[in-house]
């Protein structure tokens, strides 16, 4: 019979010591744990502390007799379902058996005991046990499954209600624009209306692109152009992507950047695609007027780029999920408008493809956030 590493436990309850070792010299094993009482009171204590797969109790012992102790088992909801065989002196009667089968008894068994009776009889209460626990196991295993799909299905729904708001503003608009091109044909009002077209289908631009990215993230087919680059000529690139942003926002800008290169094996476009999504996130989440700043510096053969801002921060229990897809913080959704809640999903996943990590440390509420990446270095020219 295979049994699991994980020792099952069974309870022996007796009065007398010497019967107690003839049940675990009889029972003793390496994958069962035998727990011995010598009363019931001491018994119904080792219950509290441990789940059993079988008691084997005396019935005759002072105090709480083995019917009284499984009468007090059957009352409690954490041992009601525990096997119990009653192990009696002399042959039980009867009026003995049916009282012990009214107190919960699945057996009895008499003394002088037979050994391969008892194993015999302890073996399948064991597997059933283990066949208890293995279900149990796998129902845990299927609620959680469950719940992802669950979840799934929630982040779906909301993903589906921000993307139907954020594609019918743009088409809206650019139904307008048409109407109004042809109503003011030639005049400067239909230029004023051809620049609000242009920056709505920018807009819709970007959402097609965030939903190739969901496709991409999901079915793991972001592809990398890696080549040797310098950090600095990526960063630039992120901000000149970002400036609009920080800018309209009036926000303080900050870099701390060395002046020597810092060269990376990585993919240009993508790489500056991250800092920039940090960075527009930065001017997103903080308020008008506030402080951001990017720095980057080398250390243990890693680059490491932080964003810094002083806005609305990352509550604490959000820090470890906020990089997962259509993951956002419920309190910023109003600050996210245009966005699907897949950014920092698609960095962390750049990021990874890169051999390097992302984190994020916030205090909390109206703390600020630093995002910071690690990047593996790539070979740097010798010095002079």
């Amino acid at each position: 019979m295979t049994r699991e590493a994980e020792p099952v436990s069974l309870l022996l309850v007796d009065d007398l010591e010497e019967n107690l070792l003839s049940l675990e010299a009889l029972l003793r094993h390496d994958d069962l744990l035998l727990l011995k009482a010598r009363s019931g009171e001491e018994a119904l204590e080792i219950l509290l502390k441990h789940d059993v797969a079988l008691a084997l109790l005396d019935v005759q012992m002072p105090t709480m007799d083995g019917f009284e102790l499984a009468e007090f088992m059957r009352g409690s909801e954490r041992t009601r379902h525990i096997p119990i065989i009653f192990v009696t002196a002399g042959r039980a009667d009867n009026q003995r058996r049916f009282r012990g089968y009214e107190a919960g008894a699945v057996d009895f068994i008499e003394k002088p005991i037979e050994a391969d009776i008892l194993r015999s009889k302890v073996d399948i209460f064991c597997d059933l046990y283990r066949q208890r626990r293995q279900i149990a196991a796998q129902r845990d295993a299927l609620e959680n499954v469950s719940q992802a799909l669950r979840d799934a299905d929630r982040h779906k729904d909301q993903f589906l209600a921000v993307l139907g708001h954020e594609l019918r503003n743009p088409v809206a608009a650019l139904q307008a624009g048409a109407h109004l091109l042809k109503k003011h044909a030639g005049t400067e009002k239909a230029e004023a209306v051809r620049e609000s077209m242009e920056r709505q289908l920018f807009h819709l631009s970007r959402l097609v692109e965030d939903l190739l990215d969901i496709s991409r993230i999901s079915e793991g087919k972001i592809s990398l152009r890696k080549e040797r680059v310098a950090l600095g000529t990526i960063l630039r690139s992120a901000i000149e992507a970002s400036e609009p942003n920080i800018d309209a926002a009036d926000h303080v800008f900050t870099t701390d950047v060395p002046d020597e290169p810092i060269w990376l094996d990585a993919d240009h476009t993508r790489i500056a695609q991250v800092v920039a999504n940090l960075l527009n996130n930065a001017a997103k989440y903080t308020p008008n007027g506030g402080v951001i700043s990017l720095a980057a510096h080398c250390t243990d053969r890693h680059a490491v780029i932080t964003v810094t801002d002083n806005g609305v921060g990352v509550p604490a229990e959000m820090q470890s999920r906020i990089f997962q897809i259509f993951e956002q913080v419920e309190d910023h959704r109003s600050q996210a408008a245009g966005g699907l809640g897949i950014g920092l999903a698609l960095v962390r996943q750049i990021i990874g493809l890169h051999d390097g990590s992302i984190a994020v440390n916030s205090e909390g509420q109206g703390k600020g956030s630093v995002f910071l990446v690690r990047l593996p270095l790539g070979d740097q020219p010798p010095s002079l």
